[in-house]
Formats: structure tokens, C-alpha cells, sequence
């Protein structure tokens, strides 16, 4: 299977760009109820991730910080605890479920690095239970033959 059969395109997919202020960051996640979102460069290059753990930290660490202040701190002086590793377009089913189980989502790009998608592991696993649910449970005495002849 190829991962794009799971892919969200960039263009339905909320992120924000290196350069945006602390507030819109703020906005952005707030309005679209985010916990986490991809952070692009203007060319569309993948930078990384911010959370809201990130937002929370940087915050901390200003002191006496307001809204208004917020609209002139950019979004790259905070620091990120650890992004979301992207992964080539080419990558294998295996490689995909390896990088979703650490991961909410799964920032896609191409050949030049550039954001195409991301990957939810919530598709991944919405899959794998229709397909789960799709097979006949195993009968018990097929389970105990297969036991009784490994014996």
C-alpha cells in the first residue's frame, strides 16, 4: 500500500510559516483546536513542529508578556522540544506506522523537502481496524489444532 492513500494535501491542512508572530501561532492552533502544527518556511519547506507544550514553555520564559506584545515576538524564537520528523514521499508502510506510533501526525515532503501533506495516525489506524473488522474472527478450534500441533 502507498502512503499517499492516507495523505492529507498541504492545502487541507492548517500550518503555519516561520515567520508568523507568537499571537498568530496562537490563533491558528486555537481556532483550529490543535495541539500541535507543522511550521513551513515561505518556499514551503518543512522547518518542523511547534506544541502547545512549546508555546507554553517560550511563554514562561517571557516575563511579563501580553497579547499585544505577542504580535512582535515570531513564532522561530521559541524553542521546540522535539518536532515531528518528516518522511519522503517514497516511504515504505512499514517506515510510515514506525514514525505514527511516536507521532500525532506525519509531515510528508518531497524529493526537494518541500511540504506536501501530512499523515494522521488516526487514518492509519481507521484502516487498520475496518480491515480487522472486515476478517472473520478465527474459529477456537482452528486456534487450539494450530497450538495443539506447535505442542
Amino acid at each position: 500500500m502507498n502512503l499517499l492513500f492516507f495523505l492529507t494535501p498541504k492545502q487541507d491542512v492548517a500550518f503555519i510559516y516561520d515567520d508568523f508572530t507568537l499571537r498568530q501561532t496562537l490563533e491558528k492552533m486555537e481556532h483550529h483546536r490543535y495541539s500541535s502544527i507543522p511550521v513551513l518556511k515561505r518556499s514551503g519547506e518543512y522547518v518542523g513542529s511547534i506544541t502547545e507544550g512549546d508555546l507554553l514553555w517560550g511563554i514562561k520564559k517571557m516575563v511579563g508578556l501580553s497579547i499585544e506584545a505577542a504580535e512582535d515576538i515570531p513564532v522561530s524564537a521559541i524553542a521546540h522540544k522535539r518536532d515531528y520528523k518528516p518522511v519522503p514521499v517514497t516511504t515504505t508502510m512499514d517506515e510510515l506506522v514506525d514514525a505514527a506510533m511516536t507521532q500525532n501526525f506525519v509531515p510528508v515532503v518531497d524529493d526537494r523537502k518541500i511540504f506536501i501533506g501530512l499523515v494522521k495516525r488516526n487514518a492509519i489506524l481507521q484502516y487498520c481496524y475496518s480491515h480487522f473488522r472486515a476478517e472473520p474472527p478465527p474459529n477456537s478450534r482452528d486456534i487450539l489444532n494450530a497450538v495443539m500441533m506447535r505442542g
